[in-house]
């Protein structure tokens, strides 16, 4: 993340371009209103900047990093931003989340650019919730780089998984069927799958039916 503003917001020059492209897809899948949970908000541009879009829902920020929440209330703020709730603490990771005063009308949980910034730990337990807290309308979306047969989809890809593991081992780009498959263990199937600018992936999983 890059430079922080004076009250406190950061700055991630790759938001200004993904935003528009995941918010088209956003407003295709996204279900009847309800609350809408956003794992690691990191600097809060994307809740800013989706949140607004959809006036009916409530859009709830999270990250795993306390130093981020500043930026997040931020941004919300600086956007006018009625409908987001607190931000909150949130580890993906963790077996029980804090979620128990919006669990009801979840309809959505949006992760962006998470799994592959994380251990690989964190974004099983992001399936494990989404597919124990979504109801049968509800879905859970991706976004992010993945390795298709084991391989980067391109040159830069490849360079961004090497820099990731260089800082930490843990990271780094996931196999698109080694995600699919274990959201399959958590009752979650890919519903659709878009690809996005610079060989990205939009992914939209709902809970599998019964």
């Amino acid at each position: 993340m890059a430079n922080e503003d004076q009250d406190g917001r950061r700055y991630a020059p790759a938001v200004d371009r993904n935003r528009g492209p995941i918010l088209s897809v956003l407003r295709d899948v996204m279900p009847t209103p309800g609350t809408i949970l956003e794992t690691a908000s990191g600097s809060g541009q994307h809740a800013a900047w989706f949140a607004p879009e959809f006036p009916e829902h409530r859009w709830v920020p999270s990250d795993f990093d306390p130093d981020n929440l500043i930026s997040i209330d931020a941004w919300c703020r600086q956007a006018g931003a009625a409908n987001v709730l607190a931000t909150r603490v949130l580890d993906a990771g963790a077996k029980d989340w804090p979620v128990a005063d919006i669990a009801a009308d979840l309809v959505a949980v949006s992760s962006v650019n998470m799994i592959h910034i994380s251990p690989w730990e964190a974004g099983l337990g992001l399936l494990a919730a989404a597919g124990r807290l979504l109801p049968a309308n509800g879905i859970l979306f991706l976004y992010g780089p993945y390795l298709r047969d084991g391989q980067p989809a391109t040159e830069s890809d490849a360079e961004f998984d090497q820099s990731l593991k260089a800082r930490d081992p843990s990271w780094g780009l996931r196999d698109l069927d080694q995600v699919i498959a274990a959201a399959k263990v958590h009752g979650l199937e890919l519903s659709q799958q878009v690809a996005m600018p610079v060989g990205n992936l939009s992914l939209i999983f709902r809970p599998k039916p019964g």
